[in-house]
C-alpha cells in the first residue's frame, strides 16, 4: 500500500483526511505544551502514521516502545477519529504516559517490562506494527526473527529512527531492518529529507497548501514503512 503507492498515496491521505489531521495537529500541540511529554516522531512521521492508520482502519494495533506517551496519542487519535479498533502497547519505562483519558477510554492496554519476555501478550492478530523501542542492532535482529514471522503477509510496519543523523549510511537497528528488507525484496516508503529529498519536498509543500503546521516543530524523519512480505 504505502510502499507500492509512495508520495501519491499519501498525499492523497492529506487531501482526504485533512481537516480531521488538522484538529489532531492542534490537540497534540498542547499535550506537548501541557505536560512532560518527549515528541518522538516528528511532524511527518506522526502524521503519517496517523493518516495510515485512517485509512487502513484497523482492529488491532502494537506498539512495540514508548515512553511518556507521543506516539500512543498520535496512534489512540486515529482510533477514536476511526471509531474502532484497539492499541496494545510495550514500554520499559514505568513513568506514567501522558495520554488522555478520552483517548485511552476502553481502546488501550500497556504493558510494562522487557517485550521480548512478553511476546504471549500480542494479540492473535496486527493490522498495524510501530517500532520505536531501543534502537540497537541486537533487538533489531530479536523482532525480525520473532515478531515478524509472527505477521501475516501484507501487515503494515512503521520502524522508527531508520535514516537517522547526518552520516551517509545507515547502522545498528535500521541496517538489521533494511538488510532484511533487502534478502526479500521488499520495498520501503520513507520521507527522510537525506534518503527522499523530492518526496520530502513535495509533501511539505503539500502541508503547506492544505494549513498542516506540525505539533512538534520537527521534521528529520527517519522513519520507514513496508508491508511483510
Amino acid at each position: 500500500m504505502i510502499s507500492t503507492g509512495g508520495v501519491d498515496f499519501v498525499a492523497g491521505l492529506y487531501r482526504r483526511y485533512a481537516a480531521d489531521l488538522v484538529r489532531v495537529v492542534d490537540r497534540q500541540r498542547a499535550l506537548a505544551a501541557d505536560g512532560p511529554v518527549r515528541t518522538g516522531l516528528d511532524d511527518l512521521e506522526a502524521e503519517i502514521t496517523y493518516l495510515l492508520l485512517r485509512q487502513l482502519r484497523p482492529e488491532h494495533v502494537v506498539e512495540i516502545g514508548t515512553a511518556r506517551g507521543w506516539s500512543t496519542s498520535w496512534l489512540l487519535s486515529a482510533l477514536r477519529d476511526n471509531d474502532r479498533g484497539r492499541l496494545v502497547s510495550f514500554r520499559r519505562s514505568r513513568h506514567a504516559a501522558a495520554v488522555p483519558a478520552e483517548l485511552a477510554e476502553d481502546r488501550w492496554t500497556v504493558h510494562t517490562g522487557d517485550v521480548r519476555a512478553r511476546l504471549d501478550s500480542l494479540p492473535g492478530t496486527t493490522d498495524y506494527l510501530l517500532l520505536n523501542a531501543t534502537h540497537t542492532r541486537r533487538f533489531g535482529r530479536w523482532y525480525v526473527r520473532s515478531v515478524f514471522p509472527r505477521l501475516p503477509s501484507g501487515t503494515p510496519v512503521g520502524v522508527h529512527e531508520v535514516y537517522r543523523g547526518r552520516l551517509p549510511w545507515v547502522r545498528r537497528e535500521g541496517r538489521v531492518v533494511l538488510d532484511w528488507l533487502a534478502e526479500r525484496e521488499v520495498p520501503h516508503f520513507t520521507v527522510a529529507p537525506r534518503r527522499a529529498p523530492e518526496i520530502f519536498a513535495a509533501l511539505t509543500d503539500l502541508r503547506r497548501e492544505l494549513g498542516v503546521e506540525g505539533a512538534c516543530g520537527r521534521t528529520t524523519n527517519p522513519m520507514i514503512w513496508f508491508e511483510t512480505p
